[in-house]
């Protein structure tokens, strides 16, 4: 059933970090159920491309194994349900400017006079005070605020937008999951929860472990291709002869003399072992001579020879689904659609002795459960049937 097997969590949150982040909880056991407007539609559920059902393969991925209840928050009765459910359901996360919830009367001072119990994350982009606690962002304004994107670019040319959304996921999702499990394990020693407060650009800001901290005790501002880790040095990517990439990342002594042996290129040595700037510029430029003078599969052949040198290829997507690593970690699993027929995904990454993930089925229609989760919560089918009638689904 899951390692989270028991806790129970009510997810408001829409587009990426707040159901990512309920979909790790859900992975690892965790009883979720999304609270959806049924008049403002997830922009997820239209994003493309669509799966062999028509539906959004980025939705089906991040809604996997959770339930979904349609409800008008702006409803009065829609709000006495989510107080019942506070009873049994004790996490909430919620994706809200600052204030939304509290206009709905569902915010952590009320529903913790319920349940004492309550843990509840708010996930915003500049967090719940401060000036810019009511600004709109994404995650490149987050990584911008953060100070991140200027010296992660390439000296007089302008950033790269990420192929990933590093503050949405590794800011906003991943500490809400950590917020959550500290707060759930302090709640099982004193018996109380907590609010907890998620700000992407402090959880952004706090990713510049190594240039943050250098400008910080040591007083040296962060450029771009300045430093080791940043294109300032060979630590970096490398053209092949038919215009694909490698990395190399051979930080250490015994690394940058084995890639010397991989090119056949033992004269190098010297230079590479060197902590010289002039050295290492020298290095960097012969590794770029070097890889242009073969193509690709030339040097996949070579690196493939079990050199322990750092040095791997720089793949599409679909070629790392197709890479030994990743398959022999089973990163990629079937999860079985609405209509039964699987669906490939991208597995939890998280491995535990004691069991596998969860994965019950792909994400589903908004409201699809709510009856069933109503008649769960203990009220009546005549009840659900004269809510119908209202406003409190529609």
């Amino acid at each position: 059933m899951g390692i989270l097997q028991g806790l129970k969590i009510l997810d408001f949150s829409t587009l990426l970090p707040g159901p990512y982040a309920t979909m790790m909880l859900a992975d690892m056991g965790a009883k979720v159920i999304r609270v959806e407007s049924p008049s403002r539609t997830d922009l997820v559920r239209e994003m493309k491309p669509m799966d062999s059902l028509g539906k959004s393969a980025a939705h089906g991925h991040l809604n996997r194994s959770k339930k979904s209840l349609a409800l008008n928050l702006k409803s009065p009765e829609a709000v006495e349900i989510v107080k019942e459910l506070i009873k049994e359901y004790d996490i909430v996360i919620e994706q809200f400017r600052p204030g939304v919830m509290k206009r709905f009367g569902l915010d952590y001072e009320s529903l913790s006079q319920i349940n004492p119990k309550l843990i509840y994350c708010s996930i915003t982009g500049y967090g719940q005070t401060g000036p810019y606690k009511m600004r709109a962002g994404h995650d490149n304004n987050y990584l911008s605020v953060a100070g991140v994107v200027d010296y992660s670019r390439r000296k007089d040319e302008l950033p790269a937008p990420a192929g990933i959304q590093i503050a949405d996921i590794a800011g906003g999702s991943m500490h809400a999951v950590i917020g959550i499990l500290a707060a759930s394990y302090s709640r099982e020693r004193s018996g109380k929860g907590q609010a907890i407060d998620i700000s992407m650009t402090d959880t952004t800001f706090a990713l510049n472990a190594f240039h943050g901290s250098g400008y910080l005790a040591g007083n040296r501002e962060p450029e771009a291709e300045k430093h080791m880790l940043n294109g300032g040095s060979f630590y970096d990517f490398y053209e092949t002869k038919d215009h694909r990439f490698f990395s190399v990342g051979s930080i250490e002594p015994q690394f940058r003399k084995s890639i010397c042996e991989a090119l056949g290129k033992e004269e190098w040595i010297h230079k590479a072992l060197s902590e010289e700037e002039e050295d290492q510029i020298a290095f960097k430029n012969m590794l770029k001579d070097s890889f242009l003078e073969k193509d690709f599969d030339e040097w996949l052949k070579i690196f493939n020879q079990n050199l322990d040198a750092c040095v791997e290829p720089v793949l599409t997507f679909a070629e790392a689904c197709n890479h030994p690593q990743l398959k022999a970690r089973k990163m990629i699993v079937d999860v079985p659609q609405s209509n039964g027929t699987p669906q490939p995904q991208i597995a939890s990454p998280i491995k535990f002795s004691s069991g596998d993930p969860v994965y019950h089925h792909a994400g589903v229609d908004a409201g699809v459960h709510t009856e069933e989760i109503l008649l769960g919560a203990g009220f009546t089918l005549e009840q659900i049937e004269d809510w119908k009638k209202t406003d409190v689904f529609n």
